[in-house]
């Protein structure tokens, strides 16, 4: 069973920083890709950055070059740092693994709060 486990949400100022850790039980090269999605009340899950096996990143237009995704193939860890944070921000993050076949899998979600 492919865990991914999130770390880093919380509660950010306007205009700060956070980043967010994605750590799976699986080698990073069993995926095809791994990557950030975001959800809103109420909304689908939205696109905020993947990163396939072989260094392709693909970022929402909305956070393209404000976050920046990047791996530790060491650990099995990917991350989402998150720059120049705006309430508009504000979400459940999920981290998903894109396997080489049809699967895919999720995290249990991580709150970020971007308010003053």
């Amino acid at each position: 069973q492919v865990q991914l486990v999130e770390s880093g949400g919380g509660l950010v100022q306007p205009g700060g920083s956070l980043r967010l850790s994605c750590a799976t039980s699986e080698n990073y090269y069993s995926f095809a890709s791994m990557g950030w999605y975001r959800q809103f009340p109420g909304s689908q899950r939205d696109l905020v950055a993947t990163l396939t096996a072989d260094d392709q990143s693909n970022y929402g237009d909305s956070v393209r070059g404000r976050f920046t995704i990047w791996r530790n193939n060491a650990k099995n860890t990917i991350y989402l740092q998150m720059n120049r944070v705006q309430p508009e921000d504000t979400a459940v993050y999920y981290c998903n693994a894109q396997s080489r076949g049809t699967d895919q899998y999720w995290g249990q979600g991580t709150q970020v709060t971007v308010s003053a």
